[in-house]
């Protein structure tokens, strides 16, 4: 066995963990908690880092709400962008689908600076995102998803216009509080390749349902919520790269 010291002062506790060498899950050892990436450190990192890491969610009621914040972020667009634009149509009733807004409404708004970290910021995508929000406003009001379950509500989402499977699942995870899917991104590949859960050979979309999968055993296999893992993760890893 091994034991570490987690969190500061009162709050500080003492977690106890199979040997470095005892595998967690077949080909991935615990390791030490003293070296970052190993599942031992991923444990110590989950208890004493609940607090500082975001929840990756627009903070709004609505499906409709989160379906845009989620449309909005992904591939090159920072965490900070994506809530300054989710903020800016909000603001302006893009999500209300009373709302007479069309695609071009949305590209004007898309396309003007927005403040992001104190700073005037021109978002990367203005109309590729206007399309498909555009896209998003007619689906839920012809034919809105069925948010019953998880595994329903990302079937669903996965026949809107650019929605994959992890967008899909960034959506279900913040609309149900879901720990039954996953986000595999960039951040979450690179820390599992490294512990060597993942291969190093996959192709994205076609391969998401057996990362996602390993990675929720991996969760359940070290006593963690996936949902709090994979944020843990995308914060480390985007602050300082395994």
């Amino acid at each position: 066995m091994q034991a570490v010291w987690a969190g500061h002062g009162e709050t500080a506790r003492l977690i106890a963990m199979p040997d470095g060498a005892e595998e967690v899950v077949r080909g991935v050892p615990w390791g030490s908690p003293d070296f970052a990436g190993t599942p031992a450190y991923w444990v110590v990192r989950c208890q004493w880092g609940q607090d500082d890491v975001p929840s990756f969610a627009c903070g709004a009621s609505t499906l409709t709400e989160e379906i845009g914040f989620c449309l909005l972020g992904g591939y090159s667009v920072t965490f900070e962008a994506n809530m300054a634009a989710f903020t800016w149509l909000r603001q302006n009733d893009v999500f209300e689908l009373e709302a007479k807004i069309d695609a071009d409404d949305i590209v004007k708004l898309l396309s003007m600076p927005l403040l992001v970290d104190g700073r005037l910021r021109r978002y990367r995508f203005p109309n590729q995102r206007a399309m498909r929000i555009s896209a998003m406003r007619r689906r839920m009001i012809a034919a809105p998803p069925d948010p019953s379950s998880a595994q329903i509500l990302r079937n669903d989402l996965m026949s809107f216009e650019g929605i994959g499977p992890k967008t899909a699942s960034w959506i279900v995870r913040n609309h149900l509080g879901s720990d039954e899917v996953a986000i595999i991104d960039v951040h979450v590949l690179r820390a599992c390749r490294r512990m060597g859960l993942f291969p190093e050979a996959i192709s994205l979309p076609r391969d998401y349902e057996s990362l996602e999968e390993a990675f929720l055993n991996f969760a359940r296999a070290i006593n963690v919520r996936s949902s709090l893992l994979d944020a843990v993760m995308w914060t480390e890893t985007r602050a300082t790269p395994l």
